[in-house]
């Protein structure tokens, strides 16, 4: 029998031994930075996750028990999360968007007693029933009145630090146990409560990442609601780096922060990398610290990114649910593509019968791992999803994907947002790939609305770059001439802004909710028709 790969030790993935370590290792190296808020080292940084632990576990937390954490990027967020976790705790981060009755469903959901919870946000609650479980609120960053729930002031976990805190522990956390429950978008569907290991952490993070080391500085820029923003700062745990951490990304701020904080690596997600690139170009484009990126998608823009600035820039794909599965090297030649697979994780692209696609076909991505726990442990309290997304021994990513001859995998859609036009499969990714390609657009979603004749008619929705307009019919002939003739859109709607989570993902639910409106462009209104073009002549 040839043995798979093992569990890491506690000492490498779980959360309070890991700060120990490094407590113990390099006390005076920096370990968390805030961009407007304090510096901690390592032995800074157990001194204060001690203190909040011995505050939950004399408000009742012990090992096991889930804690609703609702709060900005800031220390105190991260204090809870590090402290529950120190005390074997599950940490549950929620949406700072949240409201009404998603908030309401998701509290519910979580079976949690206790919320750490940003007085800004905290009002919110008042207009929900927070149902049987929750029942206490530690309020941080001023205070509010809760009728339903009892509140107590943040001093009582984030008072004077003591640093002969006693704290006595019985249990600290196997690799094995849920270290967090991540919230999907609900982009799609309703949100799933997705329960992540420590094993599952380590796997997506710092073993994905494995070209970092503990001399590079992280820069989080991503909520710590999302899982792009909690990996981040767990890699840093996890191989003894530094992270900068910031309230959210901004295009104006990028490079002065790179440059003050001397940031090495980060990550670029959608609209960031076309905010960068629209900058005007400088002579000091190249001089700065940062050498590690890794973007999502990998395109013309992100090449042209990595060029102008210098930047070793790599792709990936993961979700969730999963742990990086795919990674690229450093620049890779295939535009569009998503990375091949890291040792020790198998991939397949499958039709509806889980049988295996040829290259070049489209089908949906399944994933397993030869390492235990490497992948999420189900959806909480939702035994048919999690039946459904685990059937035949696969994760089920829920994203149609194609594969080429050399290992390279290419996301073509959510499988759910895919367009199907008199006959033809239509990827709304691609579509928005062409459409961003036109210089006045800044954001583009591509939905389905019904057709009069059968299945869908193709729809985009864009919104103008800063100082620009965009003319429906202008938009329309640049694209003619870029895109196959059954991608073309029959309908262009220009609006300010499109909908977005907190994340940056387009609300597209919402989209198609309004489908074609009032003030949408059309082109048979305008008397447009598309020839169809056959071995490169139009018929």
């Amino acid at each position: 029998m040839v043995a798979g790969p093992s569990i890491p030790p506690r000492e490498s993935c779980v959360l309070g031994p890991l700060l120990e370590r490094w407590a113990r290792e390099k006390p005076e190296d920096s370990a968390l930075i805030f961009e407007d808020g304090p510096q901690w080292t390592w032995a800074e940084l157990l001194q204060r996750t001690r203190q909040v632990a011995a505050g939950l576990k004399a408000m009742g937390v012990n090992a096991g028990d889930h804690v609703l954490s609702w709060q900005p990027n800031n220390p105190e967020a991260i204090l809870t999360w590090f402290a529950l976790n120190y005390i074997g705790a599950v940490y549950i981060p929620m949406n700072t968007a949240y409201k009404g009755k998603l908030l309401q469903n998701l509290v519910q959901l979580s079976d949690a007693k206790l919320m750490v919870c940003h007085a800004d946000l905290a009002a919110r609650l008042n207009a929900i029933d927070p149902g049987l479980t929750l029942s206490d609120v530690v309020v941080t960053g001023g205070s509010c009145k809760l009728d339903q729930l009892a509140t107590h002031d943040e001093t009582c976990l984030f008072g004077p630090c003591d640093a002969n805190q006693a704290l006595d522990l019985e249990e600290r956390g196997d690799p094995w146990d849920t270290m967090y429950v991540i919230f999907t978008s609900g982009t799609t569907g309703p949100s799933k409560a997705v329960l992540s290991s420590y094993v599952q952490t380590y796997a997506c993070g710092a073993e994905a990442f494995d070209f970092l080391c503990e001399s590079d500085r992280i820069l989080v820029n991503l909520p710590l609601f999302h899982v792009g923003g909690t990996v981040l700062v767990a890699i840093g745990a996890t191989i003894g780096c530094s992270c900068v951490i910031v309230d959210g990304f901004s295009t104006d701020r990028f490079w002065p922060v790179i440059r003050h904080f001397e940031i090495t690596t980060t990550c670029l997600l959608g609209a960031m990398t076309p905010f960068l690139l629209k900058q005007p170009p400088a002579p000091d484009d190249k001089d700065h610290p940062l050498r590690h990126v890794v973007t999502v998608p990998w395109n013309e823009d992100a090449a042209a990114l990595a060029r102008r600035f210098g930047l070793e820039m790599r792709t990936s794909y993961n979700m969730t649910e999963t742990c990086t599965p795919l990674m690229s090297g450093p620049n890779p030649d295939a535009l569009g593509t998503c990375g091949k697979p890291r040792p020790g994780i198998e991939v397949r692209v499958v039709d509806e019968h889980d049988k295996i696609v040829p290259p070049g076909d489209v089908g949906e991505l399944i994933i397993r791992t030869d390492r235990p726990w490497s992948l999420n442990s189900g959806y909480y309290k939702n035994p048919e999803a999690t039946a459904h997304a685990w059937r035949n021994g696969w994760f089920h990513t829920g994203d149609a994907f194609r594969y080429d001859e050399d290992n390279n995998f290419y996301f073509v859609d959510r499988i759910k947002d895919a367009i199907r036009r008199r006959g033809e499969n239509i990827s709304s990714f691609e579509v928005e790939s062409e459409v961003s390609a036109y210089p006045r657009v800044l954001d583009v979603a591509a939905i389905p609305v019904p057709s009069q004749f059968s299945e869908d008619e193709v729809m985009i929705i864009v919104s103008p770059a800063p100082g620009q307009s965009i003319d429906p019919e202008e938009l329309f002939w640049f694209l003619e001439e870029r895109m196959a003739h059954f991608m073309l859109p029959s309908y262009i709607r220009v609006v300010k802004d499109l909908p977005k989570t907190p994340t940056q993902k387009i609300r597209k639910d919402l989209l198609r909710d309004d489908g074609v409106t009032a003030d949408t462009w059309s082109r048979d209104e305008h008397g447009i028709r598309v020839r169809r073009t056959v071995q490169g002549r139009k018929s």
